[in-house]
Parts: C-alpha cells; structure tokens; sequence
C-alpha cells in the first residue's frame, strides 16, 4: 500500500446529486479518516453542495456545468496548488465502493495512472450491446498505446500520482470521452505508465443512467470519433517531474 507519507486527495465530481453525494461523502470519511475529499460541484441546480459540506467534504462550486472533464481538471489543479501527492476520482453516486480506494491507490507503486476496472474477474458489472463494444473496442486500442493489458479505459474510478496530476492540470479535456480516452491517450504519449486493479461496482442508490439502445449506439459512433481525435494528436514530450 502506499506510504503513510502520501497526501492523498479525493475528488467527487457531482452535478445534482444532492440525493447521493451526502451518503458517499460520509462513507469515505468513515473508513478512510486519513484522506482529504472535495467536493466539485458541477453547476448543480439543486443543494448538492450543501449537502456535501454537511457532510464534511470541501466544496468547490463551478458557476455552470462543465461536465466531468472540466470538474476533474478543477479537482487536479486543487490537488497540484495544496500539494498532494496522489489524488483518485470517486463518484458521487455511490457506485463506487469505498472500500477499494486504497486498491486502486496501491496500483500508483507501480505505473503513474492507477485505473479501478470493472471487467477484470471482480463483481458482477455488465455492458451488452454496443455500448460493450465499444468499451472492449476502446480497450483494445489504447491497450496497444499503453503497451499494457487495460479491459477498462473508460472507467471514471482513477487514480494519479505528482506526474500525473501536474499532466492532467495541463491537459484534461472536457469534451465527450475527453476525461477518460483522450486524457488517458495523452498522459501515455506524454510518458506516463498505467496499470489497473479489479474493483466491484455497485448499482447507484437513486437515479439510472441511460442504456437503451439507441443510446448505447451513439456511445460507440462517439467512441469511436473520440479515440481518432486522441491519437490523432500524437506523442508529447515525456512529463517532466516537479521539485
């Protein structure tokens, strides 16, 4: 596990999750004292922030909705001015399980970019459709770019060490897909290793996200653009680590 020395930060990208964030919030705080968490609220229309605060997360609010890209780049830029050492993503929602946090920190001893997969022997998580293809389309590809074996690469549960922290405040898009395939493509070509850990996920506690067909369609089209889009920009120069 990594050392006790680490300052550690937990992000929570929410955006009207007020029925959510409290509960996951709390959890974290209750088995993982030792780590900070904030909050970034996504331009959220109802009392997602206080909701968090009550919780005693810190909050950072954004003035409209940015999407998750632009939260998480708020959330690393947090990290890199306070000076933490490693930061992970949780979602709001509760699906993922506070309890793997420290598994998928620990995948930081040995890659930059640590990535909680769903499909590697753990849980019960299911795709169908093209929206499986497309995740296992998506893996393939960037698989190949990592010179690693991923079967997740648009998972949201991730976790950064310094380099890639500071790599990810230069560069964390917010379009579609941009803060999970094109983020992941560009923290490779600029130098960065990666490797991932098998977590369970949980089914969300209030709301469902849509996966209908037509849906689960367009996700693979987009997919698709999105990883062209992201190799298209081609290798960077390696990350240079920060004194």
């Amino acid at each position: 596990m990594p050392e006790h020395s680490e300052r550690t930060l937990i992000i929570v990208p929410a955006w009207n999750e007020s029925k959510n964030v409290g509960n996951t919030v709390r959890e974290i705080l209750d088995q993982f004292a030792q780590y900070d968490v904030v909050v970034i609220d996504d331009g959220s229309t109802d009392d997602t922030a206080q909701v968090a605060r009550d919780a005693g997360a810190r909050v950072l609010v954004l003035p409209f909705n940015m999407g998750v890209g632009g939260a998480m780049r708020t959330g690393f830029t947090f990290a890199q001015r306070e000076g933490y050492t490693q930061a992970i993503q949780v979602d709001a929602d509760g699906q993922h399980n506070p309890r793997d946090i420290p598994l998928v920190l620990a995948g930081l001893e040995e890659a930059d970019i640590s990535i909680g997969a769903r499909f590697a022997d753990v849980g019960d998580y299911q795709a169908k459709g093209p929206r499986r293809w497309a995740m296992v389309f998506l893996a393939s590809v960037i698989s190949r770019v990592a010179k690693t074996r991923l079967t997740d690469v648009t998972s949201g549960f991730r976790a950064a060490n310094r380099r890639a922290i500071d790599q990810y405040v230069r560069y964390y898009p917010a379009e579609y897909l941009g803060d999970t395939v094109d983020s992941l493509v560009s923290a490779i070509h600029s130098g960065l290793s990666v490797t991932q850990v098998p977590v369970a996920m949980r089914a969300r506690v209030h709301g469902k996200p849509s996966q209908n067909f037509f849906g689960s369609t367009i996700y693979l089209l987009r997919s698709v653009f999105a990883l062209s889009l992201a190799l298209m920009r081609g290798r960077r120069l390696p990350t240079e680590v920060r004194a």
